[in-house]
This record gives C-alpha cells, sequence and structure tokens, in this order.
C-alpha cells in the first residue's frame, strides 16, 4: 500500500483552520465542522471547539508501524461475490491496527492539542472523539455510523487509545462493504479524527434536523427530531424520537413557524456511566409526555438548519445536542443530504391498492411505493442467511451491521425508530420500502406470514395481511404545459400534502375540514367546549388521553386543527388553498368522541342541521369558534395568507350575511389582510339567487355531487336510484351553466370540485365552455382531469 504523506509539522489541526475544501485532509465531517466554526459561528450559531487529527496523521500511523502490506493482502483475499469471509477480514486488519504503536511525534501532538482546549476552557475537558473518513459524508454517499465514534472521553491516556479505536474502525465490515457497494474501494482512502469539545447532552436532550422534508424531498421545510439524552437512541432507532415541522417562510417572516408537533415515547434515555461508556435508563413517564425542546427552541434550530443550508447551497443533516449544564443549543455535526440530491422532480410514481386487507399494524412509512412478501424475523445481524431474497425483514431496530442484510429485502419493518433513525436514513439511499416505530409489530407479526405493505399514502406506512393487488402509474411532468383553466386539488390529508406539491397544479381548491377533524381530531368540538358536562365516562378517558399535553382542551382541536391545515397551505405556498369549513351531517357528527351528546337524531341528516346553519346556533357556536380561531392562526399568525375559506350548505343570503358577521366576531374580517370568504354552490337555491350571494361572498365552488342530488332528487348512495345520479343529465348542467353566467357576470370566481371533469371529457369541454375558472380533481384523478382539459381548450 504505498501511501504517499506530505512530511508535516503538525499533524493536527485546529477547526477554526479548516474548512469544506480540506476533506482530502480531514474528511468530510471534520472539513464540515471546521467549515461552520470559521463562517458560521460569528453568524450565531453555536459549534463547538475542536480539532483535527488528519488523514496523513493515520496514513503516519499506518507506515510507522509497517501495516500498509498486510492491509492490502488481507483485503486481495476479500470475497467479492458472496462476501462470506468479510468479518474475518475486518477482525483480522482491525486488530493489525489495534496492536499498532501511536507514534510518540503524533501521540505528543494529540495531547498538547488536548491541552490548549483545556486550557482555553478553564479545566480538563471531556471531548467526542468522531472519526470522519476522506470518503465520508458526500452527496450520494453518507456513510451513516459506519465508522467510530466515542464520547466524554477525558486524559490523555483515553484519548490516545480512541484515536486508535477510530482509526481501525475504517476497516469495519460494515464499511469495508459500503465502500465497495459505492464504488470507493479503488481510492485512496484514509480516515482522520476529529476531537471536540464535549456537549452535555446527557444531563439535557439531542437530534437530528433536517433542512428538507427526507421523506417527499419538500424542501420548504425544516424537520427536527428530538430525545432526551444522547441522540445515539434516534440514530440506532432504539426509541420514538418528538417531532417538528418548521416552515421556513413562516420563519423568514418573522412569524410563528411550526407545522406540527408530534410526541414521541422517548422511552429511553441515553446517559454516561460513572464506570465509563454509556447506559440506556428508562424514561419518566413525566418526561415522556414532555416535548425535548419548547417553541422557540425548535424556532432558533430551523433558523440554524435554513442558514448551514444557505451556506452550503445544498439541503443538509444536521445533529444537534442541548448542554444540561448551559442549557445552550450546539450544532455538533453536518453533511450533505444524500437521499434527494440526484431525485428527478419531474418523474413520479403513483401507487395505488386495488384490493381492502385487514390493517395488522403502523408507523412511519420511509419510501413511497407498495411491497408484498413474508415475514422473515431476525434478531441479529448474525442471522443474516436466514433471509431469503424478497422476504419482508422484521427486527427490534437496526444499525450499520445491518447494511448489507437491509438490500435483501423487499422491504423492512421495524418496531422502533422514527424518520430519522438508522434503518429511516439507509432504506431511503437504497431506495428501500421501510415502515419504522411499528410499536406492535413484533407482538402481530409472526415469522412466515403473507403481508402487504404500503407507504405510498403520506407519513404512515401501513401493514395488511396477505398479499393484496396494487397498480403502479409512472408519469413525466417535464414540459407539461398546464391550461388555462385551473386544475387544482381535492385534498384532506395532510400527510400527503409535500408529495402531492410535485404534481403540476395550481392549489387546493377544496380543503375538507371535516375530514382533518375525523383524521386527526377526532373529538367533537363541543365536547371540549362542554367536557364538565360529559356523561360518558368511557368517551371521557379517552379525551383525557388524547388531550394530556394541554391544560385547556379547546386548544387541543384549536392546535391540531391549526396544525393540519398549515401543513397542506405550507406545502401549496403561495398558491390558493380554499379551506371548507365543516360540513358534517349530524349522523357523522354522533360518531366523533363526545359526539352522541350533543347531536340531533335525524331522519334526513342530508337536509338536516349541517352546514351554514350550524356555526350561529347555540348548539354548535363555540365549536365555530374554535374553527375559525385556527384558521386565524393559520392566516395571521403563521403568515399563510394564501388560505381561504369557504361555507358550505348556505341555503339563503340571509344565513350567509350572519355567517359573515359571525366570522367577523370571531376573528376573520372579511378583505381584512386579503381574507377572502368563498360560499360552495350546491343548492338550487345558490344558483337561483346567484346574484344575491355573489353580493356577499368573494367567489363560488360548485359542489357538483350535492347539486345533482338535489336537482334530480336522487340519493346517489341508494341501491336503487344510483343509476339516476348523472351530472350529465340536462337539468343539471343547466344549474351549472346558470350559475358560471352569473356569477361571472358580477365579476366574481368560480370553480367546481368533482370527479366528472377527469371520468368524462365531454363534461370538461361543458366547463370550459361556459369559462369556468378552475376545476378541482381528487389526486388520483388530476393528470386525467389536466389531459382533458387541455384537450376541451384545444377544441374550443
Amino acid at each position: 500500500m504505498g501511501y504517499k504523506i506530505t512530511i508535516m509539522e503538525n499533524f493536527i489541526l485546529p477547526f477554526q483552520s479548516i474548512g469544506i475544501g480540506d476533506v482530502s485532509q480531514v474528511g468530510g465531517k471534520n472539513a464540515s465542522l471546521g467549515e461552520m466554526y470559521q463562517k458560521l459561528t460569528p453568524l450565531g450559531i453555536a459549534i463547538p471547539n475542536g480539532f483535527a487529527v488528519s488523514a496523513d496523521a493515520y496514513r503516519f500511523f499506518i507506515i510507522e508501524n509497517d501495516l500498509g502490506v498486510g492491509i492490502q493482502e488481507e483485503l486481495a483475499q476479500l470475497d467479492l461475490e458472496e462476501f462470506s469471509n468479510l468479518k474475518q477480514v475486518s477482525t483480522i486488519i482491525k486488530k493489525m491496527i489495534l496492536q499498532g504503536n501511536m507514534p510518540e511525534r503524533l501521540a505528543n501532538q494529540i495531547v498538547e492539542y488536548y491541552h490548549d482546549l483545556s486550557t482555553q476552557e478553564g479545566r480538563e475537558i471531556e471531548v467526542a472523539v468522531r472519526s470522519s473518513a476522506t470518503a465520508e459524508d458526500l452527496p450520494g454517499a453518507s456513510f451513516a455510523g459506519l465508522h467510530d465514534s466515542f464520547l466524554n472521553i477525558k486524559g490523555e491516556d483515553a484519548l490516545i487509545e480512541k484515536v486508535r479505536f477510530c482509526f481501525a474502525s475504517l476497516y469495519n465490515a460494515r464499511a469495508i462493504k459500503y465502500r465497495h457497494d459505492k464504488g470507493f474501494d479503488k481510492h485512496d482512502i484514509a480516515l482522520s479524527v476529529g476531537i471536540q469539545l464535549m456537549v452535555r447532552a446527557d444531563l439535557a436532550c439531542s437530534g437530528v434536523t433536517f433542512s428538507i422534508d427526507p421523506a417527499s424531498g419538500f424542501e420548504n421545510v425544516v424537520l427536527t427530531t428530538g430525545c432526551w439524552g444522547l441522540g445515539e437512541n434516534i440514530v440506532q432507532g432504539a426509541v420514538i424520537p418528538d417531532e417538528f415541522l418548521v416552515f421556513k417562510r413562516s420563519l423568514g417572516k418573522g412569524k410563528r413557524a411550526i407545522l406540527s408537533k408530534k410526541l414521541g415515547s422517548k422511552a429511553k434515555t441515553m446517559v454516561y456511566s460513572k464506570k465509563g461508556g454509556v447506559v440506556n435508563l428508562d424514561t419518566s413517564i413525566e418526561k415522556q409526555r414532555a416535548w425535548v425542546l419548547p417553541d422557540e427552541e425548535v424556532e432558533l434550530l430551523a433558523k440554524w438548519a435554513v442558514q448551514i443550508e444557505e451556506h452550503y447551497g445544498v439541503p443538509m443533516d444536521i445533529e444537534w445536542a442541548k448542554d444540561g449544564v448551559s442549557g445552550q443549543l450546539f450544532i455538533v455535526q453536518a453533511r450533505p443530504e444524500t437521499v434527494h440530491a440526484d431525485k428527478d422532480r419531474f418523474s413520479l410514481k403513483e401507487f395505488k391498492l386495488l384490493e381492502k386487507g385487514e390493517l395488522l399494524t403502523t408507523g412511519f412509512a420511509i419510501g413511497n411505493g407498495i411491497s408484498s412478501g413474508k415475514i422473515k424475523i431476525l434478531n441479529s445481524p448474525t442471522e443474516a442467511d436466514q433471509l431469503k431474497e424478497g422476504e419482508i425483514l422484521l427486527t427490534e431496530i437496526t444499525n450499520p451491521d445491518w447494511d448489507p442484510i437491509m438490500k435483501k429485502a423487499a422491504a423492512i419493518i421495524t418496531s422502533k425508530g422514527g424518520r430519522t433513525s438508522h434503518a429511516a436514513i439507509v432504506a431511503r439511499e437504497m431506495g428501500a420500502l421501510a415502515i419504522v416505530g411499528a410499536e406492535d409489530a413484533l407482538q402481530i407479526l409472526k415469522d412466515g406470514d403473507y403481508v402487504t405493505i404500503d407507504t405510498s399514502v403520506g407519513n404512515t406506512g401501513r401493514v395488511y395481511q396477505g398479499e393484496l393487488k396494487w397498480k403502479v402509474t409512472e408519469h413525466n411532468f417535464k414540459g407539461i404545459t398546464l391550461p388555462k383553466t385551473k386544475p387544482m386539488f381535492i385534498v384532506a390529508d395532510p400527510d400527503k400534502a409535500f408529495n402531492l406539491s410535485f404534481f403540476p397544479n395550481q392549489g387546493v381548491g377544496l380543503l375538507r375540514m371535516e375530514f382533518v377533524i375525523t383524521k386527526n381530531i377526532g373529538i367533537h368540538p363541543m365536547a371540549l367546549v362542554h367536557y364538565d358536562q360529559l356523561e360518558n365516562e368511557e368517551e371521557k378517558k379517552q379525551i383525557d388521553a388524547l388531550c394530556l399535553a394541554y391544560r385547556d382542551k379547546r386548544e387541543y382541536f384549536i392546535e391540531k386543527l391549526t396544525h393540519a391545515v398549515a401543513t397542506i397551505a405550507a406545502a401549496f405556498y403561495p398558491k390558493d388553498v380554499i379551506l371548507r369549513m365543516s360540513d358534517f351531517k349530524t349522523n357523522e357528527y354522533s360518531n366523533l368522541l363526545g359526539g352522541k351528546q350533543f347531536e340531533l337524531a335525524e331522519e334526513n341528516p342530508m337536509l338536516g342541521f349541517r352546514g351554514a346553519s350550524r356555526y350561529g346556533h347555540e348548539r354548535y357556536r363555540e365549536g365555530f369558534r374554535l374553527e375559525c380561531t385556527a384558521v386565524k392562526r393559520v392566516r395571521e399568525d403563521m403568515g399563510l395568507d394564501n388560505l381561504k375559506v369557504m361555507i358550505p350548505f348556505c341555503r339563503t343570503p340571509e344565513e350567509g350575511r350572519g355567517v359573515i358577521k359571525l366570522m367577523k366576531e370571531f376573528g376573520l374580517k372579511q378583505g381584512e389582510k386579503g381574507l377572502e370568504i368563498y360560499v360552495m354552490a350546491e343548492i338550487p337555491s345558490n344558483v337561483v339567487l346567484a346574484e344575491e350571494f355573489a353580493d356577499i361572498f368573494d367567489g363560488f365552488s360548485i359542489g357538483s355531487n350535492d347539486l345533482t342530488q338535489l336537482t334530480l332528487g336522487v340519493d346517489r348512495d341508494s341501491e336503487v336510484l344510483s343509476d339516476l345520479f348523472d351530472e350529465n343529465n340536462p337539468a343539471v348542467k343547466w344549474m351549472i351553466a346558470e350559475v358560471i353566467r352569473k356569477v361571472k357576470s358580477k365579476g366574481k370566481k368560480i370553480g367546481l370540485c368533482g370527479q366528472a371533469p377527469s371520468d368524462t371529457p365531454d363534461f370538461a369541454e361543458f366547463l370550459i365552455a361556459q369559462r369556468i375558472d378552475s376545476i378541482s380533481f381528487n389526486p388520483d384523478a388530476l393528470i386525467k382531469g389536466i389531459e382533458n382539459m387541455i384537450k376541451a381548450e384545444k377544441r374550443k
């Protein structure tokens, strides 16, 4: 092994003297730390000081111990087909390095810089000793966790020993295999060691921040995860961490920027042991129920992430830690995000299950797709030979030793971990499907079970019983021209919003609040307003569990609704997102927790107490106040002024004026700060009196389903009458044409939400001939709808 080294006066490089151009000398990790310490500390970003033992120092160690030829000979013995002797080759090489003597010259320099750093701090310091390979932290190759690092090291002898251990970790079995897979095994790879002031996160918290959504690649958010104690629990996937999503544009405006918060179980806390090393303790119930960071520190980390991303010019994967002694936040590492670096933004695969199956378990979805196969439970990487190609790997957690095994699996399921765990990061990098944090998976799933896993629907991955059928549709949006008439989405699930934003679109024409309430809240708003009056003790217990972190149970509803709506508004910002205020029917409201006590039993709920009629009525007025409070927070506190609101099932102009007045009382004044209030056109009276409604509202959206039912007097869910439900019926088309004509004559906007324009080209042509402004589609119908709209406009 003919190493060429630069004979240096000094094998040590302090952080203040190195930058991103020094990867060949100090590796990717240390080069980034030096770059940030030099360039970003002046901006207020806290980086712990330290120094790097250079790659030439490693080469000097190898030469002085005459190890080059021996290492080369062992690598030459490696089975490059099956890697059957990988562990043996790794063990021999590491033993050679660990038995080598640290050259006196090098040891003296390491100790000298350690003492200098201690002098600056006024005490003998504890340090983190981190490996930093010269081919590490590059776009497309993260080398995540492949080399060894050591924390809380104190004293000369311990420091020198850990530097030698880092040198040896260059030949960890997982690192040798990874370099081969990535094509680095033919290069001169060396290892630098970073020695950095220790942040006492064991006494506080730590975690990972991405300057991009790592699941979808959506670039306008920052994702932070955190746990109590050392962040190794997050990387290993040993805990389900807290998760915070921050919108960059709100952050830049100085507005409230947190789009969502998810409380993780954080069942373990890793701390330093008095005997040396670390120990993983059970987290107290109080701390499991508490957020690891207050909102202002979440937003501070997000600001730092944006600054780091802007400095490097690429999305970043960042490690942070909070010192339990000083209370200060620090950035302890940053590397390029490796998964979405080369992603084709114009190409997208759409997956859809064609069959229904029994849902067995859920977790965090990693990757976008569907796969099926036989479950294989493994407890350790040593059982790798038991996994057959195409089986679904199920285990508790993974670490870098699992990497070669994960490539054989059709998909991966872990019972622990979050979206920034090792299993999640590696699965994304490999393009594999994974579900992590499926907490009951090992209790429910058995070895040999046939299952289907679906990670294509938002952030929640689902495991279904049996091998279900699915279809894949490939889209390529490159060069696509949007029609003049705006194609918009019908959306209900915030988890899908970031992925949907990549489709060609002009925003969201219908955001269904009631679906958000069902999925993200689950409690009747009046049951929260009048919690003390609840009669059902079992439902009270369920509500208590959901509202555990909230002193005022009404705040649970407001915050959950705020976060869900804000996420969708942020995904499409600055395009319009039109939120329809709640439009549950009484029988649907009754299904929410606490709902039966506050709802009427109606013979015909479709024509009953729903929509605008509810909002000012004493039975729901305070519930509507909660809805308006959430909207106000999204628009004003978070600065998402692309959000508009829409009133459903408004029977008369008088009712419309009453709702506008009530909304003003609740803090939403029409026209103030650009607020527009639309109305659904779904009742014949909306068509007959369209000019009067246009004097009250800023725009209209035709609800073609209800308008068709009410025009033809047909319940589309009736088995015996469903054939009569037809949006192409002349009476329905007259209604639609008439309301468009009247609304346009008043200079107001009008769109339509429904399936017909995607199913029937003729219907799309009819709407465009009437000069409709927009057509909104369900996500699976958007592309077909756009095709029909373009054809219609050409014919016109």
